[in-house]
């Protein structure tokens, strides 16, 4: 007699949740958005070419055809332009299980990257009146990102040591647990780094139009030391 077998019902809720992250996620929305409008570019402007081949035939009936196509054309355009010149948004990453040590700290770096990237959109944004030169801005958002990646990677470093942990036997498990927590405080430590760009990002943001000096110089600082931190991430991740 064949059994029949059971739904992984751990699979079907992991499955769900991804597909939820991915239907909320901003950045995942962002991409959305602009290849909605990359194809209304391509499909108003093909559809204005015919209006303009069936006219030039002489058939002036789809004069209004092309009227129409020309102007969706052009706002498609005009949106997608915008779309591009906009930072997206830092993706939102799948936090681990409540039980893991790592979900609280991983959840309060998400909620990081989130500010991080609204003080560093107001900072790039023109008439701005802050005295932070463009390749500053960029050089934060490039460092924030590759520190973000690597302090993700090493939540995902604890989830599997505590999986393993789980699993060994009992006289094991707490050389595992001492790793847990070494892994965790380099996880606390290098969020608190992150945490400093932000803080010099703020001080930027609030020395507009305020003449206070050194906006500059801080952003660079605390770019530097994440920089610093997220290289010594990497090398701990083996990436």
């Amino acid at each position: 007699m064949d059994l029949v077998r059971r739904p992984d019902l751990r699979a079907i809720a992991a499955e769900a949740a991804r597909q939820w992250l991915d239907f909320t996620d901003p950045a995942a929305r962002h991409r959305r958005r602009t290849e909605r409008a990359r194809r209304g570019v391509f499909v108003w402007s093909v559809l204005a070419v015919l209006s303009t081949v069936a006219i030039a035939y002489g058939n002036w009936v789809f004069l209004t055809a092309l009227l129409v196509t020309g102007a969706l054309a052009v706002r498609s355009a005009v949106k997608l332009r915008r779309l591009n010149a906009m930072t997206p948004p830092p993706p939102r990453r799948l936090l681990p299980a409540k039980t893991s040590v790592a979900r609280e700290p991983l959840h309060r770096l998400q909620r990081a990257e989130a500010s991080l990237h609204d003080l560093l959109e107001q900072l790039s944004a023109r008439g701005s009146g802050v005295t932070v030169d463009e390749v500053s801005v960029a050089q934060a958002r490039q460092t924030a990102a590759q520190a973000a990646s690597a302090l993700h990677q090493l939540g995902q470093r604890i989830v599997a040591v505590e999986r393993a942990r789980d699993a060994a036997p009992a006289g094991q498990r707490q050389e595992l647990t001492e790793a847990i927590r070494q892994l965790r405080a380099q996880l606390d430590e290098g969020i608190e780094s992150y945490g400093g760009l932000i803080a010099a990002a703020g001080k930027a943001v609030a020395a507009r139009d305020s003449g206070v000096a050194g906006a500059q110089a801080a952003l660079t600082d605390a770019t530097d030391r994440l920089a610093g931190m997220a290289s010594a991430l990497r090398e701990l991740n083996g990436t």
